[in-house]
């Protein structure tokens, strides 16, 4: 199948590998001309606009968008909607506001452009893992960009099944659901993105609590300089709290159980905030994920062991640097 892939970053790249290792054809654009001149190298066709990859495309034309949120997406939707043509699909595969997906795809609907929104977890892993798809939009489009999904995801692998799955049906096991109409997509992502906070928070705070166990203000005899690396990775081993967030922890803290090389800054990209945006119109309680947000906010005036660790864990599972250690490489 033919894809156009706007935004050649740090998944856009992969997703496009992932595809052509599946047979798919893929027109890719960036705002970087080496970045465009590599996947051509790899097998890629390349484009110098977006124009220009609608131009080398055939309908009915599908577009996958892998830029920033906000106004870069808002601008690269506009663009291609002025040449697109009715059949044609955009598909926006970021961490935009679900509300946004709401208008973008009623603006477009007129036109006949179809409107996919594709919250799309897997970070600097999914290449070789797949990536995990929660998906918006309306529901032809979607069954015939289905060859497109199931080459992107995890497919089942070696994850036992869940006991009664079998009389459910559906693409769940293989990594990627139809949630539902436009914005859907992206509201299931973002709610997955707060929990996300809330469960390295959990994971942060036991381990500052283990590193601060030897605290000389404690009594000798209930003093502990415990292993941080062997207690993240016997937990691996059959524990109930054992997830890949863990397995990552694991990974950090056998390079450096200090973490030396992490201030403890640590960005949040949207979603958390739109996650409690939404449990207050909701009126929902999630004390946690609230909480979690906001020691975020904490750690960019005072840094702890636990942001070290939450910061290492981004640096894991998505490549993110920390923005003071990109300003001292940068002076």
């Amino acid at each position: 199948m033919q894809l156009g892939m706007v935004g050649l970053g740090r998944m856009g790249a992969n997703m496009t590998r992932r595809l052509m290792r599946g047979g798919h054809q893929l027109v890719v654009s960036d705002l970087s001309a080496d970045a465009v001149k590599q996947l051509a190298g790899e097998g890629a066709t390349g484009s110098t606009s977006l124009e220009d990859l609608i131009s080398r495309l055939t309908p009915p034309r599908a577009v996958w968008i892998m830029v920033p949120a906000g106004a870069p997406t808002e601008q690269t939707v506009q663009r291609l909607a002025q040449n697109l043509k009715p059949g044609d699909a955009i598909i926006d595969g970021g961490n935009s506001y679900f509300k946004d997906d709401v208008r973008r795809a009623r603006e477009l609907s007129p036109k006949g452009i179809h409107y996919l929104d594709v919250g799309t977890s897997g970070g600097v892993w999914g290449l070789e893992r797949g990536y995990c798809m929660m998906i918006g939009g309306p529901k032809d489009a979607v069954q015939r960009l289905d060859p497109i999904f199931k080459k992107l995801a995890p497919g089942r692998g070696e994850i036992p099944r869940t006991p009664g799955r079998e009389e459910l049906g559906g693409t769940a096991e293989e990594g990627y659901i139809h949630c539902g109409p436009s914005g859907s997509g992206h509201f299931v992502k973002m709610v997955h993105n707060g929990i996300e906070y809330g469960i390295m928070q959990a994971y942060a705070e036991g381990f500052d609590i283990f590193k601060n166990a030897a605290s000389k203000e404690l009594p000798e005899d209930i003093r502990y300089d415990l292993n941080l690396p062997d207690i993240a990775e016997v937990w691996r081993r059959g524990s109930v709290v054992s997830s890949w967030l863990l397995d990552l922890t694991a990974m950090a803290l056998a390079e450096n159980p200090t973490l030396s090389e992490y201030e403890g800054f640590v960005q949040d990209s949207g979603e958390g905030r739109w996650t409690i945006q939404a449990a207050i119109e909701e009126a929902v309680p999630a004390d946690v994920l609230t909480a979690a947000l906001y020691v975020r906010f904490r750690s960019r005036q005072q840094h702890t062991f636990a942001e070290k660790m939450l910061s290492a864990m981004r640096q894991k599972f998505g490549g993110h640097v920390e923005a003071g250690t990109a300003q001292k490489k940068s002076a």
